[in-house]
């Protein structure tokens, strides 16, 4: 017996100039800077407005050149960037980041975003993979909520940016080849939404939600990879996925970010133990690593160091590491991060008397949607932004240029947004949205997977197979699997048949993962070494024949790969 799922015949339809996908740090970004340059906005999102995403559980720093303590100029962060990026960076893309990046920050010291200060300096902590103090920061860990909350009240501030809660972006309009709006399903009433926008920005974050642990919000499955992939535009890099090494892993910790210790790591010197209560760092670490008492192994390196000590049978009884603090004063402890340690003894956690435990957990993206240097994909009115972008960090992100990243392409792409939408005339038309009022038209009550359950499967096939370390075997193997939910969920939506319809968002969700599990298991199989977060145990090593992006586009349902030349040179202005 089928049952048609409820109130998608007669779709809610709203206009605007612009309209942003994505609420989170780049997307408000973007939202505003488009109003600023006179066009109206739709700023839409499947959470709470600014609420959700990866910024706002930002508890880290921010990468920009301010100079403010120590000399500094955005070519030399340019240059750590390109280092990180193993040679694959797209160095418009990159130069963009960091030339911008001081501006950016500026803005929101203005905006009163609180960065700390030193002397009246903002002040600017040393992360891994910078050749100087460059990180600014919020005090506390609090530089998510903080950089959050500032654009919110800019938001509240600003005329001409109308903000929805709740959407579900099914797909994007297009008509002849042109984007011009997107449909959406409301998610607390089940109704149909229509918007006509004369440009339309993705802003909907990374992917990290693919994974079994991760740090990532609820609504980070990567969905605008999906959409730019459905729209006929390009991703680039899938095949990097940055696993942050000190995840926590054990004892329980409940409401704070799970990649917390970072900034405990490079202000206190914490030490990495194995089961033996040996520091093991230097047995990974290359001939140019830096230790400077804190670091001594990138990200993509510590993950590694980690991993085969757990493999080794070193790993501590979670399947971690030990991340040790016993050797710092209980005193500097509380000197550096006071109102923390108050929250971690609430959550029985003591790092004068014990260490915690720590493993890698899927963190970021580098790959993304392809863009050139405004921001513009290769579908005429779709732009895009903030960790939805691809190219910009190559095969491994520089520590603290995420939300660099979020304000720097936000800025850009709202301003390359609003400037389209002054060009002409809008291209909706109500058959733009027909194929995907169809497919929500076509939901139905019926005996089939669950579609939650099988998210978790799909979870536990990329932690497994497409994790940090690689094989012919495991990928192959994923591939195979994805191919086979694919299957199982089929082209028809599943639905409860009531107005809030979780099966039917699961299922929306679902099919947005698996095509983009796809994306990143396909290149993966493809590189045939270890480069950057793309690590091979049956190619070890990186291997210069390699030194190229990977583009990932549909052809009807079928997904093709294809090698391009990293693009070299700085951004237009």
């Amino acid at each position: 017996m089928t049952s048609p799922s409820p109130n998608t015949s007669v779709p809610i339809h709203l206009e605007a100039d612009v309209l942003v996908i994505g609420a989170g740090g780049a997307g408000m970004y973007a939202a505003l800077e488009a109003a600023k340059a006179g066009a109206s906005v739709i700023l839409a999102d499947r959470s709470l407005i600014g609420r959700g995403g990866a910024t706002v559980m930002a508890q880290m720093t921010v990468a920009a050149a301010l100079g403010e303590q120590t000399p500094d100029h955005w070519e030399h962060h340019f240059a750590d960037t390109l280092a990180a990026g193993r040679g694959l960076c797209d160095e418009r893309l990159a130069a963009l980041l960091c030339e911008d990046g001081p501006q950016r920050l500026r803005e929101m010291d203005a905006w009163k975003v609180g960065w700390a200060r030193e002397d009246g300096h903002i002040k600017q902590a040393q992360a891994p993979g910078h050749d100087r103090p460059r990180c600014a920061y919020v005090d506390f860990l609090s530089t998510g909520p903080a950089v959050s909350k500032t654009l919110r009240t800019q938001l509240n501030n600003a005329s001409g940016i109308r903000r929805i809660g709740d959407l579900t972006i099914v797909d994007i309009a297009l008509r002849d080849g042109e984007a011009c709006g997107a449909t959406a399903l409301h998610l607390p009433t089940g109704q149909a939404v229509t918007l006509a926008a004369k440009a339309v920005v993705i802003a909907t974050g990374g992917l990290t939600g693919l994974y079994r642990r991760n740090s990532a919000s609820s609504n980070m499955g990567g969905d605008g990879y999906a959409l730019a992939l459905r729209a006929g535009a390009e991703l680039i890099d899938m095949e990097f996925v940055q696993f942050f090494p000190i995840g926590h892993l054990a004892p329980r910790l409940v409401g704070m970010d799970p990649i917390m210790w970072d900034p405990f790591r490079y202000k206190l010197g914490g030490k990495l133990l194995n089961s033996e209560m040996r520091e093991f760092e230097t047995d990974y670490a290359t001939k140019d690593a830096r230790s400077d008492g804190t670091y001594v192994l990138t990200r993509d390196l510590a993950t590694y160091a980690i991993t085969k000590e757990v493999e080794a049978g070193r790993g501590s009884p979670a399947g971690g590491a030990y991340l040790s603090f016993q050797h710092v004063p209980e005193a500097e402890i509380r000197k550096a991060f006071g109102p923390v340690v108050d929250r971690l003894a609430e959550n029985g956690i003591d790092l004068a008397q014990r260490p915690v435990e720590v493993a890698p957990i899927a963190h970021y993206h580098m790959g993304g949607i392809h863009v050139d240097e405004m921001m513009a994909t290769g579908v005429p009115g779709l732009f895009a932004c903030g960790e939805a972008v691809g190219g910009a960090n190559g095969a491994n992100r520089l520590s603290g240029n995420a939300i660099t990243e979020a304000f720097v392409f936000g800025a850009r792409a709202g301003r390359s947004a609003a400037e389209r939408a002054k060009q002409g005339m809008s291209m909706w038309s109500a058959d733009a949205a027909r194929p995907a009022i169809d497919l929500l038209r076509s939901a139905s009550k019926r005996d089939a997977p669950n579609p939650a359950a099988v998210i978790v499967k799909l979870q536990a096939v990329m932690a497994d197979d497409v994790g940090p370390f690689r094989t012919d075997a495991k990928l192959r193997s994923a591939i195979s699997q994805i191919a086979q939910l694919k299957a199982d969920i089929g082209d028809t939506p599943f639905a409860s048949a009531e107005s809030f319809d979780p099966v039917l968002a699961d299922w929306l969700d679902l099919r947005n993962m698996l095509a983009v599990a796809q994306s990143v298991a396909i290149p993966a199989l493809a590189r045939t070494e270890s480069r950057g977060a793309h690590q091979r145990d049956d190619h070890l090593g990186l291997d210069v024949g390699w030194s190229v992006n990977q583009v990932v586009a549909l052809s009807g349902s079928d997904m093709t790969l294809r090698k391009v030349v990293p693009t070299i040179g700085k951004a237009v202005a």
